[in-house]
């Protein structure tokens, strides 16, 4: 994609351009104007394609109609006319979820101040003010820095106060959730806040709520990530450290999922939580001695059919096997069988073949004792397996490589029977296809006993480094 930008009036312009100078067609008016921009390279993702309406007859330039319904509602949260915000509230939402070009032109209007001010406005009109949180998180969507403190006020506030209701709940969280991706100054604003425990706090209350409890643990998941590319660190590692610490997080989350064994969508969200808080040794020990292990498994077993549930949980176990005590349980817990067969049942996955790989790679990491289990399970065929379904996968090919590196640099007897696999030519196929893949590639054909080409990346020349 491209990365030159241009304002909506512009590409408009051009549009307005075929349709008087060249009598194309509306449609296909757009369609040029869109090949022409893109073919200079430009990013129409936030760009309206759409005819807009004629000018007036005094001259006056019409507006595109999410524009047009954002006056409506500008006009009616002016005039405190609830019922007439309610409508127009419903109308802006649906436009704005149809696409992130419409939210962005709306954003660029000043569509926040008008939603902030009806949320403020129907605050006592307990139906309006769902439609308007419910606005505000389609408005949020790809674009969290229209939220101000102000804003992040609002929200903390109207979650302490929402108590049982869960449908109101339920909106905030999404909000919080889109006002916190790809936004490091909004989570740290409202940690500061106090957003963790209201988090925790959602999940507590409204433990038989399925969509309350995985808005909250997705919110809580994305208050743990380091996406945010114009920081230059962020606090991941602190706030799930609080997560844990402070509002006994991963209790919460595996109680949770008790009470959820039959809602895959739940199950994967808090598993995908669990696996962000596996931060530190004693986190990981932790989870298993509060039952979530035996969780984990449970699930594995149950939904082995859905593979959203499956990539999570082996996303989970992958993360909690970075404490050697914990691979054991892990294995000790029967899992190894049960991440083959997802593997194998999931062959045409890359993302559950790769998550899967990972997973008993960090559980032969160290471990001659779980190689020999993972051995006889099938571990080395499945990753040899996937490797061969999906030669293009840079991560598959990768997570591959470094398993069978792990199953054979203390097991040495290993290194026979899975070259009669047909190891080589696969590791040797990844490390010629992908670039990434070229040091693990050769240190599991060096630790498989092929003959790999070592070569000085640095030599000293007559006092200076020379590749």
């Amino acid at each position: 994609m491209g990365s030159k930008q241009i304002a909506q009036e512009t590409f408009d312009d051009a549009v307005q351009e075929n349709i008087t100078e060249f009598e194309m067609e509306p449609e296909e008016a757009v369609r040029e104007a869109v090949q022409q921009f893109e073919s200079q390279g430009v990013d129409l993702s936030n760009i309206v394609k759409a005819v807009r309406q004629p000018a007036a007859e005094n001259g006056q330039r019409q507006k595109h109609q999410i524009l047009l319904t954002l006056d409506a509602l500008g006009t009616a949260v002016a005039g405190s006319n609830l019922a007439e915000v309610a409508e127009q509230l419903e109308a802006f939402s649906e436009q704005c979820r149809q696409q992130l070009a419409f939210r962005s032109l709306a954003g660029q209007q000043g569509a926040y101040p008008v939603v902030f001010s009806a949320c403020q406005l129907a605050s006592g009109d307990r139906a309006t003010l769902l439609k308007a949180f419910s606005t505000l998180a389609a408005l949020l969507d790809g674009q969290p820095d229209l939220l101000d403190p102000a804003g992040q006020d609002l929200l903390l506030r109207s979650l302490r106060e929402a108590g049982e209701d869960a449908e109101l709940s339920l909106a905030l969280l999404r909000c919080l959730r889109q006002a916190c991706l790809k936004h490091e100054h909004n989570r740290q604003d409202l940690v500061r806040g106090g957003v963790l425990p209201l988090l925790t706090g959602a999940i507590l209350q409204h433990g038989h709520h399925p969509e309350v409890v995985r808005a909250a643990a997705a919110a809580l998941r994305v208050m743990t990530f380091d996406d945010d590319i114009r920081v230059p660190f962020g606090h991941a590692h602190d706030h799930a450290k609080m997560i844990v610490l402070e509002n006994d997080g991963l209790r919460v989350l595996i109680q949770a999922a008790k009470a959820f064994t039959g809602n895959s969508g739940v199950l994967s969200e808090l598993c995908a939580t669990l696996s962000r808080l596996s931060v530190r040794n004693e986190f990981c020990q932790e989870i298993v001695d509060l039952g979530g292990l035996n969780l984990m498994v449970s699930l594995l077993a149950d939904c082995i059919d859905h593979p959203e549930v499956v990539r999570q949980v082996l996303s989970a176990l992958r993360a909690v096997a970075g404490n050697d005590e914990v691979k054991d349980a892990i294995v000790g817990a029967g899992a190894t069988d049960l991440i083959v067969l997802a593997i194998s049942h999931h062959l045409g996955n890359p993302q559950i073949c790769e998550q899967g790989c990972a997973a008993l790679c960090m559980l032969a990491l160290r471990k001659p004792e779980n190689c020999h289990i993972i051995m006889e399970g099938g571990g080395a065929l499945a990753a040899l397996q996937a490797m061969k379904a999906h030669p293009r996968e840079v991560a598959v090919q990768k997570q591959a490589c470094m398993l069978i590196r792990n199953l054979v640099s203390r097991s040495r007897d290993f290194s026979q029977p899975i070259l009669e696999m047909g190891a080589e030519n696969l590791i040797t196929e990844a490390r010629a296809a992908h670039k990434d893949c070229d040091d693990v590639a050769k240190a599991a054909l060096r630790d498989l006993g092929c003959k790999v080409e070592l070569r000085e990346l640095w030599t000293g020349q007559k006092g200076s480094l020379a590749q």
